[in-house]
C-alpha cells in the first residue's frame, strides 16, 4: 500500500492557504494538476520549481542524488552488477524487470507493493535493501515492475492517455504480468524453479497467480509474503478505510480520472518539502506515512524520507484503488465487481467469483506484524487457514513492526531477514 494516500487532502490544505498559485484541474485523459508557480516560500525557504523540481536546502547530496536516479542507476551506483529486461505480457503490456545479475545461481523474484516499485528493494542502501542482501548471500536477484507503475508505462496498442490503459485492477497483475515476469526469468536462468518473495500487493498478485493459472506453483520453490494481504476485513487504516467508505476511487474513474496520484511538479514539491530531512515538516512527512500503515518512529529512517519520496507514489490505476475498496467492504477476497447486471455477464453469477486460495500448492511462508494496519493479524490468520501449504508463519518479534518496516524497517535484517534466509536454504536443501 502507499505512504501517499494523504498527500492530495494536505496539498488541498496547501493551496487554501495561499501557498501556491496558478494551479487547475483538469479532468478526462490527464493529470489532475497543471501548475504555474510563482517563486513560493514555503517555512522561510525559498524553492525553486521547473521540470526537474529543484529544492534549494541542504540535504545530504549523496541521498538528493538517490532520490534521482532510477532502479538501474541506484544499483550501479553502489557497484552492483545491474541490468535492464523488457518484456511483454500476452495482453500487450510491456513490463521492465531489474536484475542484479548473478549467473548460474537460484533465481529469486521480488515483487513490490501498492503504488511501489522496484526500486523499494534497493533505495536504502547496500545493507539496508532486501535486494543487495540476497544478492551478497549468493542469489540472482530480479525485481519486477507490474502494470502502470513507473517502470511499465507501455503498452503495444495504448499509451497512458488512454483510458483503456489503465482498465484494469491486480486481477491483470495476477493473471498475466506475474506468469509472464516468471516465464521470462526461468527462459532467460535456464532454471525450472525460483523463489518468490512479495511485499503487500506483491502477495495479492501471487495468490491471483495461483487460482488462475495454478500451473505456476510447479515453478515456485517457496513463497515468502511480507505483511500479506488478501483480507480487508480487518483493515485499521483510516486512510484506506476512507477511500472505501467514500467511494473516492469510483468517483474519480466516473469523472475520468484513471490514473491514481500520477507523478507531477506539483506532488514532487510537495513531496520534497515536506520530506526535507533539514526541515521540521519531515515529522508531518513521517506521521502521513503512519497513518496509512501503523505508527512505528524507531523504524523509520527518517534521513531516507527524500529518497522515499522520489520513488514514490510510483504508479496506479483508480480502477485498482476501487477493486482494493471493494474488498474492504465485502470482506472477502475475490474478483472485481463490476455491478449486478455486468458480473452476470462477465461471471454468470450476480456476485463477483472468490479467488481459489485452495491452488496455492506451493510452500508458504507468512510474515505479519502487531502493527500492521494495512495487514492486521486478524486478517492474516483468515488467509493462513485458507492457505492449504503454509510452512511459516511468524509474527516479528516488535509491537511496533508495521507495514512498511518489512522493506525499509531499520532494524529488518535481524528481526526478520536473517530468518527468511534460514528459511529460504533450507527449502532448498530439502529438494537436492
Amino acid at each position: 500500500m502507499s505512504v501517499k494516500l494523504l498527500i492530495v487532502a494536505l496539498s488541498l490544505c496547501l493551496l487554501q492557504s495561499g501557498i501556491v498559485e496558478g494551479i487547475s484541474l483538469s479532468l478526462g485523459d490527464i493529470t489532475l494538476f497543471n501548475v504555474n508557480f510563482k517563486t513560493p516560500t514555503f517555512l522561510g525557504r525559498s524553492v525553486a520549481v521547473d521540470s526537474n523540481v529543484r529544492l534549494e536546502n541542504d540535504v545530504d547530496p549523496n541521498i538528493q542524488e538517490d532520490s534521482h536516479l532510477n532502479t538501474y542507476s541506484l544499483i550501479k551506483k553502489y557497484g552492483y552488477p545491474a541490468e535492464n529486461h523488457t518484456l511483454e505480457t500476452d495482453d500487450g503490456y510491456i513490463l521492465t524487470l531489474h536484475r542484479i545479475a548473478r549467473p548460474g545461481a537460484t533465481p529469486v523474484l521480488l515483487v513490490h507493493g501498492l503504488l511501489d516499485s522496484s526500486a523499494t528493494w534497493v533505495m536504502m542502501g547496500p545493507n539496508k535493501g532486501l535486494g543487495y542482501l540476497l544478492y551478497d548471500q549468493g542469489y540472482d536477484v530480479w525485481m519486477a515492475n507490474v502494470r502502470g507503475n513507473t517502470y511499465s508505462r507501455k503498452h503495444v496498442k495504448y499509451s497512458t492517455h488512454h483510458a483503456k490503459f489503465w482498465d484494469f485492477t491486480f486481477h491483470e497483475m495476477g493473471k498475466h504480468d506475474i506468469p509472464a515476469t516468471m516465464d521470462y526469468i526461468l527462459n532467460s536462468t535456464g532454471v525450472s524453479q525460483l523463489h518468490y518473495i512479495g511485499h503487500s500487493q506483491g502477495t495479492v498478485v501471487f495468490w491471483i497467480m495461483a487460482s488462475e493459472k495454478p500451473e505456476y506453483m510447479d515453478k515456485i520453490i517457496l513463497m515468502q509474503g511480507l505483511a500479506p494481504v488478501a483480507f480487508l476485513k480487518h483493515c485499521r487504516s483510516p486512510v484506506v478505510n476512507f477511500l472505501a467508505e467514500w467511494h473516492l476511487s469510483l468517483v474519480l474513474k466516473l469523472i475520468g480520472v484513471h490514473e491514481f496520484l500520477p507523478k507531477n511538479e506539483f506532488i514532487s514539491m510537495f513531496n520534497r518539502i515536506i520530506c526535507d530531512e533539514t526541515t521540521i515538516t519531515k515529522e508531518i512527512c513521517s506521521n502521513v506515512i503512519f497513518l496509512t500503515t501503523g505508527f512505528d518512529k524507531l523504524q523509520l529512517n527518517e534521513t531516507m524520507l527524500p529518497v522515499i519520496v522520489g520513488h514514490s507514489p510510483a504508479g496506479a490505476s483508480t480502477k485498482q484503488m476501487q477493486h482494493f475498496g471493494q474488498l474492504n467492504r465485502s470482506g472477502g477476497f475475490r474478483q472485481y465487481d463490476h455491478g449486478w447486471l455486468r458480473n452476470h455477464w462477465i461471471y454468470g453469477t450476480i456476485d463477483p467469483p472468490s479467488y481459489h486460495l485452495e491452488n496455492v500448492r506451493a510452500k508458504v511462508a507468512l510474515y505479519y506484524g502487531q502493527n500492521d494496519w494495512l495487514a492486521p493479524p486478524e486478517d492474516v490468520e483468515m488467509l493462513n487457514r485458507k492457505l492449504p501449504n503454509v510452512v511459516e508463519k511468524y509474527l516479528v518479534d516488535d509491537k511496533e513492526f508495521n507495514h512498511l518496516d518489512f522493506i525499509w524497517g531499520i532494524d529488518a535484517r535481524e528481526l526478520l531477514w536473517d530468518r527468511m534466509l534460514e528459511i529460504m536454504r533450507n527449502h532448498e536443501n530439502s529438494i537436492i
